[in-house]
């Protein structure tokens, strides 16, 4: 898929901010990804847009709708998704370490080969979403609802606690998981992390590391 958006799509909704809107109108013209490094897209609805090879690097898009998006091999580093809606969005090889994604609803969502590095994902709604061979390292999924999420091959370390979804959840995982409980935390790897993950229903398989 070549950089750029579909011919003729118009975002439903602009952003609040008037130099990201007019930045935006600006790349509407181009034939490129869009370079919105910093800027503030709060208030827009940008679903359905391609923004294939886009720099969304330190971008605030606090709530912003990205329903259906294309967002290809973007780099969206320390970007802030909190409550954005990116429902059935794909984010394949996309860089979204450091990001902030509390309460971000990635439903259906395609993060294959996508790369998640300490990102603060509590809350965050992933329900059916695609993690095939994605680097999810020191990931905040507390509160967050995983449910029939599917991890092929992936790296999975991440931290959880009791209201951690993971219903239906299904794939390969390296470890170790980090626990939150009422006795503080500890790291759940092996055999015990796959009894951790099926007993809450989930059907996936701990791999050791290569590495």
């Amino acid at each position: 898929m070549e950089p750029g958006r579909t011919d003729k799509w118009v975002p439903p909704r602009f952003p609040y901010d008037r130099f990201a809107a007019r930045r935006l109108r600006e790349w509407l013209d181009e034939d490129a990804g869009l370079d919105a490094i910093g800027l503030d897209l709060r208030g827009a609805d940008l679903s359905r847009g391609d923004f294939s090879e886009s720099m969304f690097i330190d971008a605030k898009l606090i709530g912003t709708r990205l329903v259906g998006a294309e967002l290809y091999r973007s780099y969206a580093l320390a970007a802030d998704f909190s409550r954005a809606d990116l429902t059935g969005s794909s984010l394949v090889r996309v860089e979204l370490d450091d990001a902030v994604m509390r309460e971000a609803v990635l439903d259906g969502a395609d993060l294959a080969k996508a790369s998640l590095c300490d990102v603060d994902a509590m809350g965050a709604s992933c329900r059916g979403a695609q993690f095939m061979g994605s680097a999810l390292l020191a990931v905040d999924f507390r509160s967050a609802d995983l449910s029939g999420a599917v991890l092929g091959s992936s790296s999975f370390r991440v931290t959880v606690d009791a209201k951690t979804k993971i219903e239906a959840m299904t794939g390969t995982v390296t470890g170790p998981v980090t626990l939150v409980d009422r006795a503080g935390r500890r790291q759940l790897a092996g055999t015990e992390l796959e009894v951790w993950f099926r007993e809450r229903g989930g059907d996936v398989r701990v791999v050791a590391s290569a590495g």
